[in-house]
């Protein structure tokens, strides 16, 4: 039996996708760190777009999904400031739908050898093994709800899994509601001036954050046990 040809687009997509994220990475590194690094800026620009500001403020949100370097709290933040609590989360959460489909989407277009690429092979393995379960869902749920685990690899690495589009968003979009909501808080209360609020619920998500850093190796490896859980057959003599 001949084997199934690679379609000519996986192959000439994937080294011709790393190019061009390489070439943004170098001529536009610094403006994209001091952009996405500071609320004051993104608020500025989002306010000169006018009337389709809540647009321009969504397609922030999708670019920094999509390039995964990029911290989304800060935006998330900037959402809260300019919009108030409510519609920085809803703003928020639309922009990063919309980037998330887009990084499962070519992960599931480009396969396996494009999240390793970006990844690496260690980084892919570890992630991959998770959702080889068929209860990946309550593992990546997990790894979304916890602060500190990186949130857009897992995106392109559900591309490579069994999982469909609609649970992943489902599973993940539930998984990343209270970070997005705790940051349009901040922002928001730092727009009334209610400073007490913002140290408040800033310190508790940077120590969550920061648990959520050291303990991720922990944390995966738990969203591990929980998928394999009660897999093995019954007997039921």
């Amino acid at each position: 039996m001949t084997e199934k040809p690679v379609p000519i687009v996986k192959i000439v997509a994937f080294p011709l996708l790393i190019a061009a994220l390489v070439a943004v990475a170098v001529v536009f590194w610094k403006p994209l760190v001091a952009f996405f690094g500071s609320p004051e800026r993104i608020g500025s620009w989002v306010k000169g777009a006018g009337i389709v500001a809540p647009l321009a403020f969504m397609l922030i949100q999708v670019i920094q999904v999509i390039v995964f370097v990029i911290p989304g709290e800060v935006a998330q933040i900037a959402g809260g400031y300019l919009f108030g609590p409510l519609l920085g989360t809803v703003y928020s959460i639309v922009g990063i739908t919309v980037g998330s489909v887009v990084n499962f989407v070519l992960g599931r277009k480009l396969g396996v050898p494009f999240v390793t690429g970006l990844f690496g092979a260690e980084k892919t393995e570890k992630f991959e093994t998770l959702t080889s379960s068929p209860k990946a869902q309550a593992g990546f749920f997990l790894l979304f709800v916890v602060p500190g685990i990186p949130k857009d690899i897992l995106c392109y690495v559900a591309g490579i899994s069994r999982m469909r589009l609609p649970a992943f968003l489902a599973v993940s979009m539930v998984g990343r509601l209270p970070g997005i909501v705790g940051s349009s808080w901040i922002g928001s209360s730092a727009e009334k001036g209610n400073w007490t609020v913002t140290i408040v619920i800033a310190v508790a998500a940077i120590a969550l954050f920061a648990l959520g850093s050291i303990f991720q190796e922990r944390i995966r490896k738990l969203a591990e046990h929980l998928t394999k859980r009660d897999e093995k057959p019954r007997d039921d003599a």
